[in-house]
């Protein structure tokens, strides 16, 4: 079983309150200052708990996808994937709504219906895409460069 764990710190109210958060696993990264305007806004050098999730989507989508191309026997020499993750005010508030990843891949002995074919089956396989199922909408804009 894999653990891993990270800790906020929130100081003051929603809207003029600030915070961190810091990757207590790896300690590779924090803290990392986050705070109300980094979340519609984004500024420069403060992050969000969305942009958070988007690092997560296309990290894990590109670990998955470097796997499975791997035992299709066509091993990727490089994989650019960036992940889109939209916040909506819906009837229940405000809501992570939909992930639109985007991969292009420099794949050798593959062609463009055999990339795709393993760029979906990586998408309904990553774990972070497995969490976000059923809650997020995922979509997939895959091509070879």
């Amino acid at each position: 079983m894999v653990m891993r764990a990270a800790t906020a710190l929130w100081e003051g109210e929603l809207f003029t309150g600030k915070g961190s958060v810091a990757f207590d696993s790896s300690q590779a990264a924090g803290p990392l200052d986050v705070n109300w305007p980094a979340r519609a806004e984004a500024p420069n050098g403060v992050t969000s708990p969305e942009e958070l999730i988007a690092g997560a989507h296309s990290t894990c989508y590109a670990m998955s996808l470097a796997g499975g191309l791997a035992r299709a026997g066509t091993p990727a020499d490089r994989l650019e994937v960036t992940a889109e993750v939209h916040v909506e005010k819906t009837d229940a508030g405000f809501t992570i709504t939909r992930s639109e990843l985007r991969v292009r891949g420099t794949v050798p002995g593959t062609d463009a219906a055999g990339f795709a074919e393993v760029a979906e089956t990586a998408k309904k396989n990553c774990p972070v895409s497995r969490a976000l199922q059923g809650n997020v909408e995922i979509s997939l804009d895959a091509a070879l460069t």
